[in-house]
């Protein structure tokens, strides 16, 4: 038998036969063909940090030293107690001061307090959410909800953790429902002081952190009621505890002990039992009360005096994002490298072991997500530019406002939910080696578990954005003559997208090339992808807003009734708009490469995510008309060629995130596997060699 019997298929990218000889890394993919692009990792690495690169390096480095790391297995107690001290860290190290005003020793700098916040992830989750708790929360409302009077008194304080504090908004009864919250603050005009009362149980502030142990005041959100007038939901400086820890009269809570993750972090239940407060205790930006009782504010709107107030603390959620993000990048590292130097099962023709990165099923696993995980990075970057625009003052309007609201509420649920179903799924490829609390994936699937509900449930949140969708819709054809609108909806129905964007020349592309694969790739790139996942976001919300239309002149009940009924498609065209902003993210940073070798790998990445969305709404597409069953199979391929394009890039694109060993702490992905794959290797060759290796049974019946 010669040789040829024997070796596997070749091929550029995959041979065939479990792969054995793909290549593994862009080097490889170089030397068997000298045109194949490579990226310029360190410019990907510098593009991923964004415009805040040196924030996040600055603290990167920081968390290098293992002070700031989490212990496996450490008992809540203990590790509750290390958090706090770490944060004592941060204040000696200037963590703590980026976002606040110069003239009490901050750096004026929002942009960079997020970023370097989001760092904060990769040594331990409960560091980050304890750290966002105590400056993102609790400093922020005292800066961003209080007076120049209130910053003179308690904000120098909060910085330096010399009055560690919690945020009271969320209530046992109502989560995300903040108008509706139950905790009253009555106005005594005969004392001058604010009477903060919770008037049953589910009125109860709940899963606070700094509440069961450390906070001494708290930032509580209550409805101000004053001269027998409800002004809605303002927030109020609340002490606590006293030096020693203990409750001050009137205050009570209890601790919500073990939680699912982060459990570095002392959670809790407050509740006020008529405690009485002095009237400059109210932040009182946005609404006033004079001695007399008398309220005031430049807002007349309540709505809009409500909702300016919640905007003020929207940088949780554009923190939430961006950590969220990195801890995703953190789980794809560690299970793309440990998928390339990991071996199992032999290609079934006598060759070696081969590598878990070169079987189809682990790219299509692990790379649509990775490609996905850059999309974040980039559209994260936008929101925080969006974020420090608004809050440095430089570009503060009313809509600039509520467009960042509508970008966080957009970008949140996507990076969070994402971050629980790729580290799972990196988890799984990871194997049982993945379930090792050592490894890090299951603890940071656990930490992570909270962000999609913290700081708004991920479902309200798209709601909202679906609600600004529709509002912004109805303006865009509001007043236009009904042949103008006769003429939209007939062009909408026409199916626009397939006849009209090149998707219908397709057809006439396969009979002139021969080849689906050839003109799928034609046909689907940049500009159609765009046409596909807009045309979709356009057509989910104006069918929306055709099917709500008769709420305008319904009753208030038959509203809700129809609004209920369409709350599911309203909550998956805010979604399809939150993935067309991360494709446009990704496509703008593409556009910004220079280098011809990292524009391509970055134009095949942004291809997958593209194509993976498409992918992933298939029977949208085809239910709406907008992509033929057979484009839509050739869909599917592509998707399948753009991963095996990618495979060799797969370790380049994960280095690229800049992590460094103390960062990863996962054996798996420190170089231990490889050499454990060298050494096996190496002992079966010199076992083959020396002639002394038993036969197998199999050849015996050959014989």
């Amino acid at each position: 038998m010669t040789d040829a019997a024997v070796r596997p298929a070749t091929s550029r990218r995959t041979p065939a036969g479990g792969a054995p000889t793909a290549p593994h890394s862009a080097d490889e993919a170089r030397a068997a063909d000298a045109s194949e692009p490579r990226i310029d990792v360190t410019a990907v690495t510098d593009l991923l940090l964004g415009t805040w690169a040196g924030t996040r390096r600055e603290a990167r480095e920081m968390i290098k030293d293992p002070v700031f790391w989490r212990v496996e297995g450490m008992p809540m107690a203990e590790h509750r107690e290390r958090v706090l001290a770490q944060l004592r860290l941060l204040v000696e190290r200037g963590g703590s001061r980026r976002a606040f005003p110069e003239e009490y020793g901050g750096a004026n700098d929002n942009g960079a307090n997020v970023t370097g916040f989001m760092e904060l992830v990769l040594a331990d989750p409960s560091l980050q959410i304890k750290s966002g708790v105590q400056w993102g929360l609790f400093a922020s409302a005292i800066h961003q909800l209080g007076t120049k009077k209130h910053h003179d008194r308690w904000l120098r304080q909060a910085m330096d953790l010399e009055l560690p504090g919690a945020f009271a908004m969320t209530e046992t009864g109502h989560g995300s429902d903040v108008a509706s919250i139950a905790t009253t603050a009555a106005y005594d005009p005969a004392t001058e002081e604010f009477v903060i009362h919770t008037p049953f149980r589910g009125a109860w502030k709940e899963y606070l952190g700094n509440a069961a142990l450390h906070g001494r005041a708290a930032t509580v959100f209550a409805h101000l009621i004053t001269g027998g007038v409800d002004y809605g939901v303002h927030c109020f400086f609340v002490p606590l505890r006293d030096d020693e820890g203990r409750f001050l009269p009137g205050v009570g809570g209890e601790d919500n002990g073990v939680k699912g993750g982060l459990n570095g972090i002392d959670n809790g239940r407050l509740h006020f039992d008529h405690v009485r407060i002095p009237r400059e205790n109210l932040l009182d930006r946005y609404g006033s009360v004079a001695p007399d009782g008398t309220y005031s504010s430049e807002i007349a709107s309540p709505g809009r005096r409500f909702f300016t107030m919640l905007g003020a603390l929207v940088q949780g959620r554009v923190s939430l994002e961006g950590a969220a993000t990195t801890a995703t990048a953190l789980a794809l590292h560690i299970a793309i490298t440990y998928g390339n130097q990991r071996r199992q099962f032999d290609s079934g023709i006598g060759t070696d072991e081969v590598v878990l990165l070169d079987y189809g099923k682990h790219q299509r696993r692990l790379l649509p997500l990775l490609a996905q995980n850059y999309a974040q990075f980039f559209a994260g970057d936008e929101l925080v530019k969006a974020f420090d625009d608004v809050f440095s003052g430089r570009g503060d309007t009313a809509e600039a406002r509520e467009d960042l609201e509508t970008l966080a509420a957009s970008l949140k649920p996507l990076s969070t939910w994402n971050a629980l179903s790729t580290i799972q799924e990196c988890r799984e490829a990871c194997g049982g080696a993945g379930f090792m609390a050592e490894n890090r994936l299951v603890g940071l699937h656990h930490d992570l578990d909270v962000y999609v509900t913290f700081e708004g449930d991920n479902n309200v949140l798209l709601q909202l954005v679906g609600k600004r969708l529709l509002s912004d819709y109805a303006k865009r054809f509001r007043r236009k003559a009904p042949a103008a609108l006769a003429r939209y909806a007939v062009g909408q129905t026409a199916g626009r997208i397939f006849h009209g964007a090149g998707l219908r020349q397709l057809g006439q592309t396969v009979a002139d090339l021969g080849s689906t694969a050839r003109s799928v790739e034609l046909g689907l790139r940049m500009e159609q992808q765009h046409e596909l996942l807009a045309d979709r976001v356009e057509r989910m919300v104006a069918d929306l807003a055709a099917r709500l239309r008769p709420a305008a002149k319904a009753s208030p009940e038959e509203a809700a009734i129809l609004f209920n009924a369409n709350q599911a498609e309203l909550i998956e065209a805010a979604r399809a708009h939150g993935e067309l902003l991360q494709w446009e993210a990704f496509s703008d940073a593409v556009a910004s490469v220079d280098d011809p070798g990292t524009r391509q790998v970055l134009t095949w990445l942004r291809d997958l995510f593209g194509l993976t969305l498409v992918e992933r709404h298939l029977a949208w597409y085809l239910v709406n008309g907008r992509l033929s069953a057979q484009r839509a199979a050739t869909v599917s391929r592509y998707v399948d060629r753009l991963c095996l394009r990618l495979r060799p890039h797969a370790q380049d694109l994960v280095d690229a995130f800049g992590f460094a060993p103390e960062h990863v702490r996962a054996p798996i992905a420190s170089g231990a596997e490889r050499e454990r794959q060298d050494e096996a290797r190496a002992y079966h060759a010199a076992l083959a060699a020396s002639g002394e290796a038993p036969v197998p049974e199999k050849s015996l019946s050959r014989r």
